[in-house]
């Protein structure tokens, strides 16, 4: 019996109209359980072909067979995996309706025939494992996105902190907050939340990064004014500190830059003159001690060294 039934694999769009009717909704679920091959594909396998008398009677035995309901269920329950609301509630009035149909009809118990019950238990079996088939990978992704939501809860619903930048400052985190924020409500709260909890971190990472920039090479900018003002006092290029902050206003650098680039200008670049020099000098701020002068004892200073009588200015 089995060489000339074959059940159609369920389809994977929503069941036809026809097939919720209460008129043909019977006889449309036959068809689909019960399809013959086509002409050409029997006489190519060279089989018997079926009268339609004997298709009726075989058809009449199959739902007169006590396990046609299960299998009718089994086949509808295929069709559920993955259906939206509306599709489920209708199949599941459909295999009311055939299942109240096909109650309705027996009147008496079939005969028994072994042949029909191997094929009724073998397609029941063959349709629950194909439903569990189909069920697996939505079950699948359905834990993973519950696993993914108890996680996202874990870290929004939990005790936040406020947002302590090191270094940033509140307005700045409420601006980059309303810039970053996307339009949906739980994107949105879900955002506020992660600031509130980890902007601390965030602002002290920003803060590190910039630092990190700054400590490569200066803007061409900046290094040009730099060289600008070192070529004008090419003989004492040490800077008071009224203009170290003109410089710093000029490149937008801070004063710990500008005091390393020169430290650096000098140790590369700068070879004074024994003339020009008539006292020693220690770069990096730890102090300048002079030679003895002819008229007078030395002189040991914090900053930049003078001379009494008025021919370098005070490092102030």
């Amino acid at each position: 019996m089995a060489s000339f039934l074959q059940l159609p694999p369920p389809a994977a769009s929503s069941p036809s109209p026809e097939l919720a009717g209460e008129q043909h909704g019977s006889r449309l679920a036959l068809q689909q359980l019960l399809a013959v091959p086509p002409p050409s594909a029997q006489q190519q396998q060279q089989r018997r072909e079926i009268s339609p008398a004997d298709a009726a009677t075989i058809k009449a035995k199959i739902m007169a067979h006590p396990l046609y309901s299960p299998l009718l269920a089994s086949y509808l329950d295929c069709q559920k995996v993955g259906a939206p609301p509306e599709v489920l509630e209708r199949l599941s009035a459909v295999a009311a309706k055939l299942d109240a149909g096909h109650g309705r009809g027996k009147h008496e118990s079939p005969r028994p025939d072994p042949e029909l019950d191997q094929f009724m238990e073998a397609y029941c079996n063959m349709l629950a494992k194909y439903r569990e088939e189909l069920a697996r990978p939505i079950q699948e992704a359905t834990e993973f996105f519950k696993s993914v939501e108890t996680q996202l809860d874990s870290i929004t619903f939990t005790d936040s902190t406020n947002c302590e930048g090191a270094g940033s400052s509140e307005d700045e985190l409420d601006t980059s907050c309303v810039e970053e924020i996307d339009p949906s409500a739980e994107d949105k709260e879900l955002k506020h939340q992660l600031l509130r909890k980890y902007g601390g971190y965030v602002g002290s990472l920003r803060q590190e990064f910039c630092k990190r920039r700054k400590k490569g090479k200066l803007p061409k900018e900046a290094r040009q004014k730099l060289l600008h003002w070192w070529e004008l006092h090419s003989k004492w290029p040490y800077p008071s500190e009224t203009e170290k902050i003109a410089l710093a206003e000029s490149t937008g650098l801070d004063q710990k830059q500008i005091n390393n680039w020169f430290i650096n200008q000098r140790k590369r670049h700068w070879k004074p003159a024994p003339e020009d020099m008539p006292f020693s000098v220690m770069d990096g701020g730890v102090g300048v001690s002079f030679l003895p002068a002819p008229q007078g004892p030395a002189l040991y200073m914090d900053r930049a060294p003078f001379m009494v009588d008025g021919m370098y200015r005070l490092g102030s």
